[in-house]
């Protein structure tokens, strides 16, 4: 054992029970980060405009400051951007993570010197949890590899500008930088497919225990790694025994994995988002994430059935309950003000407070009124694939609502690794789980509205053709799972398997 390992494994379990004194009180911790909130948020243009000095109660705030998303705090970011201080948040940003919009072009989320520091902390501690629990940290000895955005930053009126993993580069502690891979040089690589190759022959020959990324590339990485080889990930890397992943719900792809990766492994999933770094998996045993309550976040939640509503429920963590889809609403020290950024969570404990993510608020199909969201598909193909060998490498749902013969019906866009003997009785399973899931669903099927499901089989590579024809290839980009229109469709009929 180095001494690194030797003295990771007391300071991890230090700061996990740090964590678990805020975690234990909840409320308390919430009220502590509202109040500092208010108080730092009523020196701000934002704060003065809505009355923060009268501000003494969530119900208070609520009467004041609308759930809003980028276009409705547009104004101020625009404000920042040319130079102003004192906007948002007190001061100037340190940075912005520039994100693109579906909607609103380039998006420039701020990230201040209040809140830069939770975005390390908290992806420090999902590795120290990880140490804890397993009373092992010989991890640390070996390669680390990050697969993430150029850490090259552009300016932007004196203020730092780029992809949020690119910025979190410059943060990595100085014990971990001997080990970390891929080198400055190559993470500057801008385009994907010539950085994914100069990575494989970076680490081809090293000894890699930890790797991190988007599993759909980190993915065509292993793929490249097997090409060059002929050997299985677990041959290449012997010592490689957990992934670090966020951002999609990796059930789906976690039978491809294994089989690529030539054994089991041990998971930690982190939820960072630009707007802030909101939970990370804190057990290998309890389902979910842990909610950051202590981490300048104050939370908000609305039930999904009623985001759109004109009065929606709005309500703090108090009155949370187990198994409602909520849309996550974001109050932080980076200042954004109910601030809605997209996601639906749910949670799985409330002790401590537990969340999964569920989906996008955005991404859902409602073409005949079936109400249809991300998670009821994802365990709707999980169900089909349960107990079985086949292997998905990404996949996407479109309402096809004019076909050329019968009824309209749901179309997956499936690629497969290794793909059902039976098309239709895959294609039956999944449908069959959508129905026992979803009541409306199940209501047009047996009304003859709809006929079930149909499979499109994309061809082996197809998702990533199609991601370089909209010009959004690498690692910080994904592909939504569902939709309520035939864009991605559309375009996914030039991939299809021949």
């Amino acid at each position: 054992m180095s001494i690194k390992s030797f003295f990771a494994i007391p300071f991890a379990k230090f700061a996990s029970k740090q964590v678990w004194k805020w975690a234990n009180k909840p409320f308390k911790t919430q009220e502590k980060v509202f109040k500092n909130l208010i108080a730092k948020g009523q020196q701000t243009a934002f704060g003065k405009d809505h009355d923060f000095k009268n501000i003494s109660t969530y119900t208070d705030f609520k009467k004041r400051v609308k759930v809003i998303d980028y276009e409705g705090l547009r104004p101020y970011v625009d404000r920042i951007v040319k130079g102003e201080s004192d906007v948002l948040w007190t001061g100037k940003p340190l940075y912005f993570a520039k994100t693109s919009g579906t909607t609103s072009g380039a998006k420039y989320i701020p990230i201040t010197k209040d809140s830069m520091p939770t975005h390390i902390k908290a992806a420090r501690n999902a590795l120290l949890f990880y140490i804890a629990e397993k009373n092992d940290a010989s991890f640390v000895n070996g390669k680390m590899i990050f697969l993430q955005g150029s850490p090259v930053l552009q300016d932007k009126n004196g203020i730092k500008l780029g992809r949020l993993s690119g910025i979190v580069a410059h943060y990595v502690p100085q014990y971990l930088l001997k080990n970390r891979l891929p080198s400055w040089e190559t993470n500057c690589i801008e385009d994907w497919d010539t950085k994914v190759n100069a990575i494989v022959e970076e680490t081809v020959n090293e000894d890699m225990s930890v790797i991190s990324g988007i599993p759909s590339w980190v993915q065509m990485y292993f793929e490249k790694l097997i090409e060059k080889t002929g050997k299985s990930i677990s041959e290449i890397f012997p010592n490689f025994n957990f992934f670090i992943y966020g951002g999609v719900n990796f059930e789906p792809y976690k039978n491809k994995f294994e089989s690529i990766i030539g054994k089991k492994i041990d998971y930690i999933e982190l939820y960072p988002a630009s707007e802030g770094f909101i939970a990370y998996q804190d057990s290998q045993t309890a389902k979910g994430m842990l909610l950051q309550l202590d981490s300048g976040i104050f939370y908000e939640f609305i039930p999904a059935t009623e985001f759109f509503d004109e009065n929606p429920t709005r309500i703090s963590l108090k009155e949370v309950q187990l198994g409602v889809n909520y849309v996550i609403i974001l109050n932080t020290t980076a200042g954004l003000w109910g601030y809605n950024i997209g996601d639906t969570v749910e949670f799985t404990s409330t002790k401590p407070y537990r969340i999964k993510v569920t989906g996008r608020i955005k991404h859902f199909i409602s073409a005949f009124g079936e109400h249809v969201i991300g998670k009821e598909v994802e365990k709707a193909l999980n169900d089909a694939i349960l107990g079985t060998e086949i292997n998905i490498s990404e996949f996407t749902v479109a309402p096809q609502v004019n076909p050329t013969e019968g009824l309209p019906y749901h179309e997956w866009f499936i690629e497969f690794e290794n793909e059902p003997s039976n098309l239709e009785e895959f294609a039956s399973k999944i449908d069959a789980s959508m129905q026992a899931q979803n009541i409306y669903y199940l209501d047009l099927i047996e009304g003859k509205i709809l006929r079930p499901l149909v499979i499109r089989k994309v061809k082996k590579g197809g998702f990533h053709e199609y991601m370089k024809s909209i010009g959004k290839f690498g690692g910080q980009n994904k592909i939504p799972q569902l939709s309520d229109n035939r864009k991605i469709a559309d375009v996914l009929e030039n991939f299809l398997h021949q």
